[in-house]
């Protein structure tokens, strides 16, 4: 071993000295190697690190950081590497064909954009790249992990947002990023951006109340109550309503063994007492600068511009209504470059089933419809039935949500899918735990 030792040591330093372009290039390939190496051998610990450093938004830290240039990147980072980890997981524990799965649909759409014609200004490569970035959130919906994968990423989902607000205090307290950002108002940003922040915490509190609900822990409820008023303090009003709605619901409507009548009605009884002396402190005068108390005593209105987002949107599904414009035109639609996007800082469309209209056409969007509809439905069935109903729940709520953000294709989407694709693993056939190291 030594000899071996030896002659690794001296092979190196030959190649360091003859050709140090390619021993940088072996180095980084060993470095690759042991990290893959690693990973295959503790990958449901790799895939909870992933899931906490997915959920900060570390694209809009890096856009504040070092540039613009630094955001897409970024983004193709954490999701090729919600990808590799994928295929790992599908090389320890089997993959998952489900033909409901939607990253098919974005597939199709892309196959008929193709043969329709790319909406101009949009590249053969570029489209090529959003089908990836498309169909990424859903990547560990293609396997078949055990259930103490499950677990792990249900537990740490409840984490996610409160990690990006720790890491967000601790830059601000640095003096390196803000914590808070002005816009109608103190916006909470954690380390990335209010909204994606907000849609991070949703799935932190929808995973919170599953946990809840399977293992009847109280303790689980002072971490729901602090997701909750995070995203309460992101002035996030479609999230903190839509969350609040499921929690509610769930809490009135859904029993389970593990969580007695009582106990509900005394979360459900706080809850509307705190409510209540919020609205009394902010007809008082008070909390005005925070966003969304701000927002509520002033009944501000479209401030993201949509009517003149979906305006522009619209106009281009109107050219084409039945097939779109390929994956990726609905981020060609408006030009980062045009009046609109300097405007109001985004050219999204703040509409998912209108982004997904433009590049699929209506058939493209009953397409996605109808495979969400039967991914949620087949996937839950044999889920137990708080869990299930929750779930359930969850997905009718993200449709609601859908009609005003863009919910399918930024990092959040990773968040809130693999948690799905932790819940549904329940439903599966029990596997044996392979990975009790992580």
């Amino acid at each position: 071993m030594r000899l071996l030792g030896f002659s690794a040591a001296a092979c190196g330093l030959g190649l360091a000295w003859t050709s140090p372009f390619l021993y940088a290039q072996a180095v980084v390939l060993a470095v690759a190697a042991g990290v893959a190496f690693l990973a295959f051998r503790h990958t449901t610990l790799f895939c909870v690190l992933w899931l906490l450093i997915a959920g900060c938004s570390l694209e809009m830290t890096a856009n504040d950081m070092i540039g613009p240039e630094a955001f897409q990147p970024v983004i193709a980072a954490i999701k090729a590497t919600q990808i590799g980890l994928a295929i790992l997981c599908a090389l320890r524990w089997g993959a998952d064909g489900d033909p409901w799965n939607p990253g098919w649909a974005f597939a199709i759409i892309a196959v008929t954009g193709i043969v329709h014609g790319l909406y101009p200004g949009l590249t053969m490569g570029e489209s090529l790249r959003s089908l990836i970035g498309s169909v990424a959130p859903f990547a560990f919906c293609f396997i078949r992990p055990p259930t103490a994968w499950a677990d792990a990423m249900i537990r740490a989902t409840r984490w996610c947002a409160l990690v990006a607000v720790a890491g967000g205090v601790i830059l601000a307290v640095l003096g390196i990023r803000p914590l808070f950002t002005e816009s109608g108002g103190m916006r909470l940003t954690g380390l990335g951006h209010p909204a994606f922040l907000a849609t991070v915490c949703m799935a932190s509190v929808y995973a919170g109340l599953i946990q809840f609900y399977r293992t009847g822990r109280r303790t689980e409820l002072p971490l729901l109550a602090v997701n909750l008023t995070i995203l309460l303090l992101t002035g996030a009003r479609a999230p903190m309503a839509f969350a609040t709605l499921v929690t509610g619901l769930t809490l009135a409507g859904v029993s389970a063994p593990a969580v007695p009548a009582r106990w509900r009605f005394y979360v459900l009884a706080g809850a509307a007492g705190l409510a209540t002396g919020l609205a009394a402190v902010l007809l008082a005068g008070g909390l005005g600068d925070i966003r969304l108390f701000n927002l509520l005593s002033t009944d501000a209105t479209n401030l993201s511009g949509r009517d003149i987002l979906w305006e522009a949107f619209a106009a281009v599904t109107r050219d084409s209504p039945w097939v779109g414009w390929g994956i990726g035109a609905g981020n060609v639609v408006i030009p980062p470059e045009s009046s609109v996007a300097k405007l109001l800082h985004t050219w999204a469309a703040h509409n998912e089933y209108l982004r997904i209209e433009v590049e699929g056409g209506q058939l493209g969007l009953l397409l996605l419809i109808v495979m969400f509809a039967g991914w949620v439905w087949m996937r839950s069935r044999a889920l137990p039935v708080p869990t299930r109903r929750i779930i359930r729940l969850v997905f009718l709520a993200f449709a609601g949500h859908a009609f005003t953000d863009n919910l399918l294709i930024s990092t959040p989407a990773c968040i809130l899918m693999t948690f799905a694709a932790a819940v549904f693993a329940h439903a599966q056939a029990p596997l044996p735990d392979t990975d009790r190291q992580a």
